[in-house]
């Protein structure tokens, strides 16, 4: 398992005016209305689309883009994108921030996250990912040719894949080395042809005068206070979305210059880099 990420600056807490409380409720009851709503709608769907389709899922994931593109709405959120869609088969990378990524990247396009297995057992987060395709793996190299075959199943199925390869969210103000171990499965025989990968870069724009870390969700950070931190900004910042050039997997010797080549894409239009 991959080893949370900290800070060695802590962020200050938020203090929550009472408007800023109001906020919280009204946004909280529509943001939880429109989540588990949606999750409603999409299980109600699944049961048809499920015995006619397999694992194909032609209508679900519509669905699940536009409830992240409403809670983005509900949080009062600009979601900024630029940069070419991926049209072939293949994969998506992004850096790695906050768990609003998820409703950033699925508001953009149709995409399956990959994530590890522990996430499938977290009360309501869990639920919402395996009704959602999520694939759940463990990183561990005695698994690489189970997850081989799974990868192949889904991207035969037009799925395409996203992963985050720094392994751990960070502070939004930087990125993370990429792990190429999380590369192994596409140089088999069956995908290294075949596939495509598209490098990401997420980048958060905090609310004017806040900590530029203001978005970000890391180390051993409680997601409640900071659902409630987001819940009462006003005025929120955005989020910016860039999409980088594929690049084929048989252009590459190895998964290292994969991983570095596809970092590289990430770190070229990010904020604030690593030192």
């Amino acid at each position: 398992m991959s080893p949370t990420w900290d800070s060695d600056e802590p962020i200050e807490a938020e203090r929550i005016s009472v408007p800023g409380w109001l906020r919280v409720i009204l946004r909280g009851l529509a943001l939880g209305t429109v989540l588990f709503g949606g999750l409603l709608v999409l299980l109600l769907v699944r049961l048809v689309e499920r015995p006619l389709s397999g694992v194909d899922r032609p209508v679900t994931p519509y669905i699940t883009q536009g409830v992240c593109r409403t809670a983005l709405f509900i949080l009062g959120m600009r979601l900024l994108v630029r940069g070419p869609r991926l049209r072939v088969r293949g994969a998506v990378v992004a850096n790695h921030s906050s768990w609003l990524d998820i409703f950033a990247l699925n508001a953009r396009k149709n995409v399956y996250f990959v994530s590890k297995s522990e996430v499938a057992s977290w009360p309501g987060i869990g639920w919402l990912a395996r009704a959602t395709g999520t694939v759940f793996i463990r990183r561990d190299p005695r698994d690489v040719k189970a997850q081989v075959a799974l990868f192949e199943e889904r991207l035969r199925h037009g799925h395409r894949l996203l992963f985050f390869p720094e392994g751990t969210s960070s502070d939004t103000v930087r990125v993370l080395p990429f792990k190429p171990t999380l590369f192994a499965p596409f140089f088999g025989d069956a995908l290294i042809h075949e596939m495509r990968v598209q490098a990401v870069t997420v980048i958060y724009h905090p609310p004017e005068g806040k900590d530029p870390r203001f978005y970000g969700w890391w180390g051993e950070m409680g997601f409640g206070e900071h659902l409630i931190k987001v819940l009462a900004q006003h005025p929120q910042g955005k989020i910016e979305l860039v999409y980088h050039e594929p690049v084929r997997i048989d252009a590459f010797p190895n998964r290292k210059t994969l991983a570095r080549k596809l970092e590289e894409q990430v770190r070229s239009h990010h904020s604030r880099l690593c030192e």
